[in-house]
């Protein structure tokens, strides 16, 4: 996006509006999208999503708050129910971006298949095509997708984020945390946990809250890594050779 910024509404209320960029329409109408789905869970918060167009997206004002532990423990547990609720297959009704990079998210019966084709392998082609990843990466890339069924366990699809890190979660001056910039998706509880982790971690009173559910399988915080490894290779598309060592290291501990 190329800009954002606060605004007064006509009932006087303030309002957040993000401006399009090149990805447009499309890029705002998933957002706002992904915004309804998880909060038509009734589980987590978001912003109300009060207008959507070509060129803006338009939701709620919410802020004010620090953080708190538990302002951080609520999020834990609205998360864990958010992931609790069943759902019929992994992906989602549509495309949508992560970040600014295109997300495929063709509905997938197979959690393994899901993450090997739509998530590791979409973004590694990706790479490659834009010299970013060599013949030889790929054949690393490859080989630690064959190996999925063997280092992850077997989960149900949840509804996710999908795009989960500090900087999505906003607290309101109630210390209630909502849930911004989603890359909303059907994927694996997990997945979104490692994604939590991948730039500095929560409040330790959210994965307290988190695993009290008893929704984690042990050893999740030991698979976060190949998680990960999907946004390591999103970030390496989106911001270029920086983030190649931490691809790099990942695929080297694994393939």
């Amino acid at each position: 996006m190329s800009g954002f910024e606060q605004i007064e509404l006509p009932d006087g209320r303030r309002g957040f509006r993000k401006l399009a960029d090149r990805v447009g329409k499309k890029a705002l109408q998933a957002e706002a999208e992904g915004l309804a789905a998880m909060a038509a869970t009734g589980t987590v918060l978001t912003p109300e999503v009060l207008r959507v167009s070509d060129t803006e997206l338009v939701t709620e004002w919410v802020g004010g708050g620090s953080g708190n532990r538990e302002g951080w423990a609520r999020l834990g547990e609205s998360l864990a129910a958010m992931h609790a609720l069943p759902q019929p297959d992994f992906g989602f009704e549509s495309d949508n971006y992560c970040g600014a990079t295109p997300q495929s998210n063709t509905p997938t019966a197979d959690g393994w298949e899901f993450f090997a084709s739509e998530r590791l392998m979409f973004q590694g082609r990706l790479a490659r095509d834009a010299g970013l990843l060599t013949p030889g990466d790929m054949r690393l890339l490859e080989s630690v997708v064959a190996q999925l069924r063997e280092l992850i366990p077997a989960q149900g699809p949840a509804l996710l984020h999908g795009d989960l890190w500090r900087g999505n979660v906003v607290f309101d001056t109630n210390e209630q945390a909502y849930l911004i910039d989603p890359a909303v998706y059907r994927g694996w509880p997990e997945a979104e946990l490692g994604m939590t982790l991948l730039f500095g971690g929560f409040a330790g009173a959210f994965y307290e809250a988190y695993e009290s559910t008893g929704a984690l399988e042990a050893g999740w915080r030991e698979r976060t890594p190949i998680y990960n490894l999907y946004h390591l290779l999103n970030h390496l598309n989106i911001f270029g050779g920086g983030y190649y060592s931490q691809v790099y290291a990942t695929l080297g501990r694994y393939a």
